[in-house]
């Protein structure tokens, strides 16, 4: 039954996306496979870049100073490799940390709840959708290394007392904890202007 549901859910959410879209035509097959390869390629590159470095923060100062790191560095980072890759990358969640992240509107909004049905059931592709004359491309981010719990996972159990309050401290209306092992707590969103 509940599998029914989060079917019918993805399905109402795919058409309520496509209607509300901009676009009166299907994205061209070619197009789509060479913007989703793109967009995959791009996602790997930032993920590897924050996570070499919040690693690399980790190693020298513990969680409070990958915190601290995030919170200075993560922006500069990904708006460098926008710059280098000739597109805008950002990472947009329903549970953010930086108020940067939030969705930002009611298509992205569905688009979540399309890509948290998807998750339940265990399909975690990727998609690329059109706006308008920009083509925007979405992946999902889970909590994929034990690592990541101790700055996303449950306060008092897997973030240290002094890691929530470096957190509460920089973000104070953060709401990206409580979260376990590969938990789906985001997307990449990396838009191309497709002129």
């Amino acid at each position: 039954m509940k599998s029914v549901f989060y079917c019918l859910l993805f399905l109402v959410s795919i058409a309520i996306i496509s209607c509300n879209s901009n676009q009166n035509e299907k994205i061209p097959d070619e197009i789509y496979s060479e913007y989703t390869q793109k967009g995959n390629e791009i996602s790997g590159k930032a993920q590897g870049v924050l996570l070499t470095n919040v690693s690399s923060a980790m190693q020298k100062g513990g969680p409070e100073y990958a915190i601290e790191f995030c919170n200075i560095q993560a922006s500069p980072l990904i708006d460098s490799l926008s710059k280098a890759n000739n597109c805008t990358i950002s990472r947009v969640s329903a549970k953010n940390r930086n108020p940067g992240n939030a969705l930002k509107n009611n298509k992205e909004k569905q688009l979540w709840n399309v890509y948290a049905a998807r998750l339940e059931n265990g399909n975690s592709s990727d998609t690329l959708i059109q706006e308008g004359k920009t083509l925007v491309y979405y992946k999902p981010i889970k909590t994929a290394m034990p690592a990541c719990l101790k700055c996303h996972g449950t306060p008092g159990e897997d973030i240290q007392p002094a890691t929530h309050e470096t957190i509460r401290e920089l973000y104070p209306n953060d709401e990206a904890t409580g979260y376990s092992l590969n938990e789906f707590r985001g997307l990449w969103k990396i838009e191309f202007d497709s002129n």
